[in-house]
């Protein structure tokens, strides 16, 4: 049986949490490894269609990134990759695969770093610790990180509490929403916008599910990366009006995320998306999801 990595999508922000909140969505990416006599990389599904299928495959840069931090070379492999999470969507494709690169070496090689190092490289190559984070632990994390070392907190997410993401069908880089942040900020934005990051997180490990749509308010990158996705303002302003507990541009977008009580029906939420959708003369996917709150799976085992 070969070693398979599965690893959920995640949504990074959640408004106000730039950087250091997210939340792991059951959408993954799977990395199976088996011994070969020479790299065999397969790209597998609709989504990796075109990706690199040699050494400079995503997941195997990455695999080779812990053989050198550990110093131990990898030995001649075949993986087999395929993902349900979009790519370049704001679902954490990127941390997805990157944290089952690094799960996959780590258990080729026996195992020499324990899960928080492996969440130490991950947020070092990422250069944060938002997707990759709940990526790896699963449920609702928030983490700092200050450049070599994260601090994670895991949050079960509370009861009831799901997601509904609209994916549109564009793609936005995350390097092209980053760009359009300013260099500095107003002490009063600053002020609105860790408060409202405190008060999220704080919401969400009381399971004040009221208190979200009040929270999750952003004043440092959602208003600058609203004019690369259109209807983003709409949706901010008018989803609690149609069943969210609250809405948020899900990491650099152009997906959106709403969160929801899974005990209401989200029939109006839907229809308002899809309005939204159409009234910007996009098209996309709504979808319902539940929480993971697994994170990262490692099935089987590798037999060199």
């Amino acid at each position: 049986m070969p070693l398979t990595v599965r690893v959920p999508a995640s949504s990074a922000n959640l408004g106000p949490g730039f950087d250091c909140l997210g939340l792991s969505l059951p959408l993954y990416t799977t990395v199976q490894v088996q011994p070969a006599p020479a790299l065999t990389v397969v790209p597998q599904g609709e989504v990796l269609a075109g990706t690199p299928a040699d050494a400079s495959n995503y997941v195997y840069r990455g695999m080779t990134e812990l053989a050198q931090v550990v110093g131990r070379p990898l030995p001649p492999l075949r993986l087999e990759i395929s993902s349900e999470v979009p790519l370049a969507r704001g679902l954490g494709s990127s941390a997805a695969a990157l944290v089952a690169a690094l799960l996959a070496a780590n258990a080729v090689l026996d195992d020499p770093l324990d899960r928080h190092q492996l969440l130490d490289l991950a947020s070092r190559m990422e250069g944060h610790p938002d997707n990759v984070a709940p990526a790896l632990l699963g449920g609702v994390v928030v983490a700092t990180f200050d450049g070599q070392q994260a601090q994670p907190l895991r949050i079960e997410p509370p009861a009831h509490l799901g997601a509904t993401v609209l994916i549109p069908d564009f793609e936005l880089s995350t390097a092209d929403a980053r760009r359009v942040m300013p260099p500095h900020y107003s002490r009063a934005d600053a002020v609105f916008t860790v408060s409202h990051a405190a008060l999220t997180t704080v919401a969400l490990l009381a399971g004040r599910l009221d208190l979200l749509a009040a929270a999750m308010q952003d004043r440092l990158h959602q208003p600058y990366r609203a004019p690369l996705v259109p209807g983003l303002d709409a949706v901010l302003a008018g989803a609690t009006q149609h069943g969210a507990l609250g809405a948020a541009l899900s990491g650099a977008g152009p997906t959106v995320l709403c969160l929801h009580d899974t005990r209401q029906d989200t029939a109006p939420l839907h229809s308002f998306l899809r309005t939204v959708m159409a009234e910007e003369g996009l098209s996309g996917r709504v979808l319902d999801l539940p929480l993971d709150r697994d994170g990262a799976q490692l099935d089987g085992r590798f037999e060199a």
